[in-house]
């Protein structure tokens, strides 16, 4: 996990982890990709007793930049959402605080069965927008391609869950495979191909014999990390 030097971007008030996410890091950049960033803010604990309660998430300062309040993330992440876990995985964090380091010690606690169909089900709904009965064309509409290459990253996720009980960001070997999807290089039926082998593989893995992950996550741990946040921030 890279850290930041002396020069930390800008964050939201109340800022305790901001990491780089999206295709910086997972690897898969190319020379117009943004710089996405997504973070975790604490809101001062006596500003939920007014009536108007605030935000569970910010948008910015920073072009690309969102971040979740601590309570509306700690339940993102206990429903496996892969942006959420994402965030705690990312190998790019730019800020990092001490309530930031103890969510990231009980990062494992988020993670269940449930984070594994969380991702492939998030890789179903790319699929079926990418419209399979009409499929790109190569080299043709680059946003569908686009999609079709996250749709492959989100499966293998959803494997390295179940398989090795964390969610791959990084992609490493899996780059240039995946970039040639994202350039409409890949032949459709050979997308489809490793679509089916990675749903057959997470088929098998989520035998209760054959996942590295727990039935449920830790709430108890979550839910006190929590209450500490809210202590210290009274």
């Amino acid at each position: 996990m890279e850290r930041s030097g002396d020069m930390t971007p800008a964050a939201p008030a109340g800022s305790i982890l901001s990491v780089v996410a999206g295709s910086r890091a997972y690897g898969l950049e190319t020379g117009e990709s943004d710089v996405d960033r997504r973070g975790v803010f604490v809101t001062p604990t006596a500003r939920f007793w007014r009536l108007d309660k605030p935000p569970d998430h910010v948008e910015g300062p920073l072009p690309e930049q969102f971040s979740w309040e601590v309570e509306r993330f700690c339940v993102l992440a206990l429903e496996g959402n892969p942006a959420a876990l994402e965030c705690l995985w990312s190998p790019l964090v730019e800020l990092v605080t001490p309530p930031g380091e103890r969510l990231l010690a009980i990062r494992r606690a988020f993670l269940s069965r449930r984070a594994a169909r969380a991702f492939a089900g998030s890789a179903d709904r790319q699929f079926r927008r990418l419209r399979p009965d009409d499929p790109p064309r190569p080299g043709g509409d680059a946003r569908r391609w686009k999609m079709a290459m996250h749709m492959i990253r989100l499966l293998l996720g959803a494997s390295s869950l179940a398989r090795h009980g964390e969610p791959l960001v990084r992609v490493g070997a899996h780059r240039d495979r995946l970039l040639a999807v994202r350039r409409g290089e890949a032949p459709w039926p050979e997308v489809l191909e490793w679509r089916g082998r990675l749903l057959a593989e997470l088929a098998r893995l989520d035998d209760r014999s054959g996942s590295a992950l727990p039935d449920r996550p830790d709430r108890a741990a979550a839910e006190e990390f929590l209450i500490e946040v809210r202590r210290s921030a009274l």
